[in-house]
């Protein structure tokens, strides 16, 4: 199966919403009661599969055919929860859970990691499975066939066999590999009595791990197996770490149980990861690629108004809008005559100055004045904005005439103090006038010379259209290339251990250190002289991150200019050439990377894509360093468990390369397991097909009921009398176990 990105149109699915656990009675146990049929438990990490290894039809139960058989399944999770409403305690098992949602803060595994260590918990798990299964007598009368982890500790073994043999009273107890049960379910023989002598590599993806099992003469060789510590507990955060650290600011809260549902529908195996990415650094295949998951959003509820009520709402606000109108222009107008009563009134003030000074400043204080410049200052002042004022109330009113100037040239000698005053504003009033006089002359002269300058752009367009384009061109370059810089320099500044960012920080340094102003003018409180000269604020720009360049919007207006006239004249150059294009050309990947929605797109806003992540998080299986995990990967542990073996006997392992697990249906799987094996071994060296579970998710419970209903299931369990004896840690060592058989 080819893992290669292709270019089909990407689908929008739906995140599936969560379904509420249905009551399910209890099974009738009088078809069982006193048969000792075997009672068979994959107590894994996810899920609690349980239920009995034939259905005891018939006297002889070694004829059936359990591959039909379906045993009872739940999540592997309790939880006591007091309900509110009585104010009464439950334990809920399993999906009922999900029906309390103040009970998920309370849940509880049985499994730590994979590390069996919640007894309380397993406990209450297996309760609720012998309810299920209908066992109302005093004891479990069954023998119990039970998995357990590769390796786990003698630890857990005892404290289990303590709990099935002291709380439940089972009659006998036997433990296996799940993986190697799944194994044997897939090449057992068809003959009861047949003996199983099958050879293989067993690769089994746990929940929390991943083991590398040898089988030879049908017996495991644990004692060459592995373990790696990642699983689809540890690929399902790293793809919610993924997913969060890409949409940091998602709207939704992305639980785990939908990563989990993410990983299993859209990840798959790269059989060459650096070649599949290096494939998706083109924008096209990373959006070909990509599954958009849409997830949960409520729209707006906007309110439809009627064409009567629009035209309603519509008149009104234009009559707030005119009745605003009104109050401003009577606020002006009051304004304007109060600032003309209050200047006639300072004017009627300083007419009637008399002679005593002394009065007069009193007058003055009184009014709030310190001196006759203080009145003088605020006279000036009203007529000003009396004069603006004026201005104003004229619509299109151009620049007004020259005042006259009457007492420019006249000799001071021949005017009095009064005069002498009017004099002085005059040639104030004639400076200012001749100011915006001369500015405008320079405005039409600006504008003057860029006619000219058109007419001989024009003139050389026409003359020489390949020069002319050749040197916008060349001027565009210019240009793009200083704000290139411009943007290098910015994200350079960003970075502490930079050169720029080192060479800021040392200008920061010789400002706080300036020594143009002397020691003994600093003691004495000297002046600051920074920004006296045009080359500090060089280097202020410098040292402040924040501040725009002065040459920026200018660029940025000149080269738009420029693109104009090219796109207009030259037919070579197209909007593909333009700053703008060749921008978004950069960016290209990023936004194929995470599409950016419009605002107020509350759909695309609750959308999630995935891209790389989809052979990124199955990765991790091979390198789990990505995830974190200092441990080797799966090709890296096949390679050590082969080495351990000979020529003869590896080629007999690798003639039948076994997946089982969850994760083993992922896409890409075998082939990348075959990519992986083929360079490790001999080139004469014969690699069989990868041979995937028949059913990954039962067929370990499904091997365990086929071996239940065999003659050497007898052989293998720890009855209750050697418990008694030994005690817990009491092994039976057979080649379904974690040990190896020592007879």
């Amino acid at each position: 199966m080819s893992n290669e990105p292709g270019p089909s149109i990407p689908d929008v699915y739906h995140i599936p919403a969560s379904v509420p656990p249905t009551y399910t009675p209890p099974d009738s146990y009088d078809s069982f009661r006193g048969t000792h049929v075997p009672l068979i438990i994959d107590n894994g990490a996810s899920n609690l599969r349980f239920g009995f290894s034939t259905s005891h039809t018939s006297p002889s139960t070694s004829s059936l055919n359990t591959a039909t058989l379906t045993p009872h399944s739940a999540a592997n999770v309790v939880a006591r929860y007091k309900e509110r409403k009585y104010n009464q305690p439950l334990l809920l098992f399993g999906d009922g859970i999900d029906a309390e949602s103040g009970a998920k803060g309370q849940a509880k595994t049985p499994w730590e990691g994979d590390v069996l260590l919640n007894f309380d918990a397993l406990e209450h798990a297996l309760d609720c499975a012998f309810i299920q299964l209908g066992i109302d007598a005093p004891g479990v009368e069954h023998p119990v066939l039970m998995t357990e982890r590769l390796g786990s500790p003698l630890h857990s073994r005892a404290l289990t066999s303590e709990l099935m043999f002291e709380q439940y009273s089972v009659p006998s107890l036997a433990y296996c590999v799940d993986s190697i049960m799944s194994f044997y379910q897939n090449n057992r023989p068809q003959a009861s009595n047949a003996p199983f002598d099958a050879d293989g590599l067993v690769i089994s993806f746990n929940t929390a791990t991943t083991s590398v099992i040898p089988i030879l003469n049908g017996k495991g060789v644990l004692s060459h197996a592995k373990r790696i510590p990642w699983g689809t507990q540890q690929s399902t955060e790293y793809l919610l770490k993924l997913i969060q650290l890409k949409y940091h600011s998602f709207p939704t809260r992305v639980t785990s149980t939908q990563a989990s549902w993410m990983l299993y529908n859209f990840c798959e195996f790269a059989t060459d990861y650096p070649s599949t990415l290096r494939s998706l650094k083109v924008p096209a295949n990373l959006r070909a690629c990509e599954r958009i998951v849409q997830f949960p959003f409520a729209l707006p509820v906007v309110e439809e108004k009627t064409e009567e009520e629009l035209a309603r709402i519509a008149e009104k606000r234009r009559e707030q809008g005119k009745k605003l109108q009104e109050m401003a222009a009577k606020n002006r107008m009051e304004k304007l005559v109060q600032k003309e009563t209050d200047l006639q009134y300072l004017l009627n003030l300083k007419d009637g100055r008399g002679d005593n000074k002394r009065e007069w400043t009193n007058t003055l204080q009184s009014e709030g004045f310190s001196d006759d410049a203080a009145l003088d200052e605020t006279i000036k002042k009203l007529e000003l904005d009396l004069k603006r004022a004026r201005k104003k109330e004229v619509e299109g009113g151009d620049e007004p005439e020259e005042p006259n100037f009457n007492l420019i040239d006249v000799p001071d000698t021949e005017l009095d103090e009064d005069g002498i005053k009017e004099k002085k504003k005059q040639r104030l009033m004639k400076a200012g006038f001749e100011a915006r006089a001369r500015a405008r002359r320079e405005k039409e002269k600006e504008k003057e010379e860029k006619e000219a300058e058109e007419r001989k752009d024009e003139e050389e367009r026409e003359n020489n259209l390949d020069e002319w384009a050749g040197r916008l061109r060349r001027e565009q370059e210019v240009i793009m290339n200083k704000m290139k810089e411009r943007g290098r320099r910015k994200a350079a500044l960003s970075d502490r251990k930079s050169a720029a960012a080192q060479a800021r920080m040392k200008n920061i340094a010789s400002l706080a250190a300036d020594d143009r102003v002397s020691k003994k003018k600093r003691k004495a409180g000297g002046e600051d002289m920074f920004g006296a000269d045009d080359d500090d604020w060089a280097i202020y720009r410098k040292i402040n991150t924040a501040a725009a360049s002065s040459d920026e919007e200018e660029d940025y207006t000149q080269l738009q200019v420029i693109e104009s006239k090219l796109l207009q004249y030259d037919p070579t150059f197209t909007t593909q050439h333009t700053h703008a294009a060749l921008t978004t050309q950069q960016s290209a990947l990023i936004s194929a990377f995470r599409p950016q929605y419009e605002e107020g797109d509350i759909a695309g806003s609750t959308r999630i894509h995935l891209n790389t992540e989809r052979w990124r998080v199955c990765e991790t299986y091979f390198s789990p360093g990505m995830g974190g995990v200092d441990s080797a990967g799966v090709g890296e542990v096949l390679q050590s468990v082969l080495a351990r073996f000979t020529e003869g006997e590896k080629a007999r392992l690798v003639k039948n390369v076994f997946i089982t697990g969850g994760p083993s249906q992922f896409p890409g799987l075998r082939d990348r397991i075959y990519a992986t094996l083929r360079p490790i071994l001999p080139p004469e060296m014969h690699l069989g097909e990868i041979v995937r579970a028949a059913d990954p998710s039962l067929d370990a419970w499904r091997g365990m009921a086929s071996f239940a209903n065999t003659e050497g299931f007898k052989n293998v369990g720890v009855t209750k009398e050697e418990y008694e004896e030994w005690g817990g840690e009491r092994i039976k060592r057979w080649w379904g176990g974690n040990w190896n058989p020592a007879e």
